[in-house]
């Protein structure tokens, strides 16, 4: 039977999903490792926005530093050439200094201040401060508190800091901190620092557990001592430009599963800390926990600094103020 030429028109328009008539296809850059829970969260997010714009929007994810260092995907992110990146708060302080409240060491009372923090206006509202470099915040990944790990012997105290050369982000409070504590602070990528830590050019770094672990930097690293001076969060970065060019449904699509992904990934995070604690103790790894309080003192300077300074004080007081997250 011969169908009629207006019936055939109109079936095989109706044979064609949206996704085949128009998708837009948003790549995600990140320097994580694909088993972190960072990347399980953004994969889990993908979905979402796949399923719930009915594959009319898509994200491609480029994982380990495909693409480049996290600065390197930010200043692609400015151009437009990519679309978002997960980055340290440390690393996005070079475009927007208002995060560099993040590094500011023993800022923060507990985790639960901390969420408290990220959850809150003042959470929000620092996402929104790259806007005019370009950029726009979409929500925070926990990244836990960062610790020193070592080669050769523990810092249980800041004078045993004293002529080490320490792996820091490319932040300049990161710098300062390690400078204050009395060691001798070397920025590095992420990607190049397992070679750098198994030929001496440092003699140890900064980190969370889980990074600690999944680097395999315990490899090379055998004291982990749990100073935690820092609990700076990780940022899920979106190009203004991809913004502006995205519909309002794709917009408040997005960021709904941006901050369904951020929630899920804390889940994710203190099961793979308790499993990365367990994985280098089982290594061999000294795991050591010292008296905060002797680095506490030792970097307060910087934080009294922080908080008399027209930039950061009025942050520093709100974070002290404890605010109440939005319902």
């Amino acid at each position: 039977m011969r169908l009629a030429a207006p019936i055939l028109t109109l079936l095989l328009a109706l044979s064609c999903t949206p996704a085949e008539q128009a998708v837009t296809t948003l790549r995600l850059g990140h320097g994580l490792d694909t088993s972190h829970p960072v990347h399980r969260a953004m994969e889990s997010m993908a979905e979402s926005v796949a399923r719930d714009s009915q594959g009319r929007l898509r994200l491609e994810i480029y994982p380990s530093e495909q693409l480049g260092s996290e600065r390197e995907m930010l200043e692609l992110l400015q151009i437009g050439s990519l679309d978002l990146t997960k980055t340290s708060a440390s690393v996005l302080e070079n475009f927007a200094p208002a995060f560099r409240v993040f590094s500011l060491p023993y800022l923060f009372e507990d985790r639960e201040h901390l969420f408290e923090v990220l959850d809150g206006p003042t959470g929000a509202e620092l996402l929104a401060t790259p806007t005019p470099q370009r950029l726009r915040g979409l929500g925070y990944y926990d990244a836990g508190s960062r610790s020193f790990y070592t080669r050769d012997r523990p810092t249980l105290t800041p004078k045993d800091l004293a002529g080490l050369k320490i792996r820091t982000q490319e932040s300049a409070s990161a710098i300062a901190m390690v400078q204050a504590l009395g060691g001798s602070p070397t920025p590095i990528a992420w990607g190049e620092l397992y070679s750098a830590l198994q030929q001496g050019v440092v003699d140890g770094a900064e980190n969370n557990p889980p990074s600690f672990h999944l680097s395999r930097h315990y490899e090379v690293c055998k004291h982990y001592v749990l100073d935690e001076h820092t609990a700076v969060p990780d940022v899920l970065v979106l190009s203004e430009i991809t913004w502006q060019r995205l519909a309002p449904v794709d917009r408040e699509l997005l960021r709904s599963a941006a901050l369904a992904s951020s929630v899920l990934q804390r889940d994710l995070w203190r099961e793979a800390t308790e499993r990365a604690m367990d994985e280098v103790r089982r290594a061999g790894v000294e795991i050591h926990r010292p008296d905060k309080r002797a680095f506490a003192e030792k970097v307060a300077p910087l934080l009294e600094e922080a908080a008399a300074s027209e930039d950061l004080g009025p942050w520093v007081e709100r974070i002290r103020a404890r605010e109440t997250p939005h319902p």
